[in-house]
């Protein structure tokens, strides 16, 4: 018993690591955003599309992933992720000396197509190593593990890429456009030092886990009710109704996740907050997260199920949502960094109401919930869009998080309860 509850904190101890790395990587978004906005003299459209190269790869690349880890197993897999991720960011100091946008979002592409195969083994492999009920919990303590990297991240690059934002743009304006671009190639070069550190770092993980005793979990069971009834394997994971939803529900709430975080520096700046006040408001969103995961890891399973904890979330949402619009300055603002409270309750739930019982289909059913991340670059850009089309009133941009909302609001009150399609009686 001790034996096994030692291995357990173990494999904890290893994917907790792993999570801290996607932190790192996922949340330095929120930086790249408006510090490539600056180098790079990008539209609020142009500057997302860091999150939706980001997310793109996670489409693209979640289902071949699953093929990879039907092979691999999950730890060779993961292993495997972090090298490619490795080679992605190694590709950012070539583009740092060029000064090439696309070539920096090929950079994010790759390092994303190595996330997204260490994601497609690390989080199904956290679903199924405890209880289902667990869940929840588990994914909370990943979380943790997540949002501290996150904040770290912010805090530590935040410093180095836009300390000086503010006056590196006052003074582009008083010079001609060769002292414009000699500007702007030095504050491209601020990324070189931070990414080679970053790749290292990469590949040392890489070998730990490689080296490490983590082992391989068993992905067989049954799918059982909201009763606890079992119920029969089915051929296709598209059998599974309260799976299907629930990868719908990860789409809309990858939007409400990364829109606080990845967008609330620019919303910041549309609402005339200047850049050294709104470049720490990023963090703020990530500690506002942490606290939201101690919550569930505190709270559910023992004292509230993952189903209600998504309830709150998805009605907190939807007011701070409805709050973000209707209030202005820096008070939206604030609005918009509370809705990193339901925010941070959302990853873990979703997952744990949808892959319950899946059997055989666990992976590939991971690799569409990794796919569904997309939701959050698609949203992500057309948040940025909106920021330009109504630049004089960028509260409009919000809105688009309340069908996010609702969609799981819904969810949480009978999508996942949903455990078989209806169909039409003929005659």
């Amino acid at each position: 018993m001790a034996e096994n509850k030692n291995s357990y904190r173990y494999s904890l101890a290893i994917i907790g690591l792993l999570f801290f790395v996607f932190g790192f990587l996922t949340w330095i978004n929120g930086i790249l955003i408006p510090y490539f906005k600056i180098c790079m003299e990008l539209s609020n459209f142009e500057a997302t599309l860091v999150a939706f190269c980001a997310y793109f790869a996670y489409f693209v690349m979640a289902l071949p992933s699953a093929y990879v880890l039907k092979h691999t197993g999950y730890k060779k897999g993961m292993v495997w992720g972090m090298c490619v991720m490795a080679l992605g960011t190694l590709l950012f100091i070539p583009a740092a000396y060029s000064r090439i946008y696309p070539l920096f979002l090929a950079g994010l592409f790759v390092t994303a197509t190595g996330l997204a195969l260490v994601q497609t083994a690390a989080n199904p492999y956290i679903a199924i190593m405890g209880p289902i009920e667990g869940t929840a919990q588990r994914i909370g303590y990943m979380g943790i593990a997540n949002k501290v990297a996150g904040i770290f991240c912010l805090f530590v690059l935040g410093s180095v890429f836009l300390a000086d934002a503010d006056s590196l743009s006052s003074s582009l304006e008083g010079l001609n456009e060769l002292q414009k671009a000699e500007a702007l190639d030095s504050y491209a070069l601020k990324i070189v030092n931070p990414y080679i550190i970053i790749s290292i770092v990469l590949f040392g993980v890489a070998g730990l886990v490689y080296f490490s005793k983590l082992p391989e979990v068993d992905e067989m069971g049954s799918a059982t009710d909201e009763d606890g009834k079992v119920l029969e394997d089915r051929k296709s994971v598209y059998e599974y109704p309260y799976l299907v939803l629930g990868v719908i529900a990860l789409f809309v709430a990858g939007a409400c996740e990364t829109v606080p975080i990845d967008g609330i520096i620019i919303y910041c700046q549309a609402l005339d907050i200047p850049m050294s006040s709104a470049r720490h408001f990023s963090t703020y969103t990530l500690f506002i997260m942490l606290f939201g995961y101690l919550l569930v890891s505190i709270l559910v399973p023992k004292y509230v199920s993952q189903q209600k904890v998504l309830l709150f979330a998805s009605i907190w949402g939807l007011v701070l949502t409805v709050g973000t619009y209707l209030t202005s300055g820096i008070y939206s603002a604030y609005c918009m960094l509370l809705l990193g409270f339901s925010a941070s309750m959302l990853w873990g739930t979703i997952w744990g109401l949808a892959l319950r019982g899946l059997g055989g289909h666990t992976k590939k059913a991971s690799a569409f919930m990794i796919m569904s991340l997309i939701g959050g670059g698609i949203v992500t850009v057309v948040f940025g869009e909106l920021l330009d089309t109504y630049a004089s009133n960028p509260q409009v941009s919000v809105l688009i998080l309340l069908p996010c909302y609702l969609f799981i609001l819904y969810y949480s009150i009978k999508g996942y309860r949903t455990d078989y399609w209806k169909t039409a009686k003929i005659g």
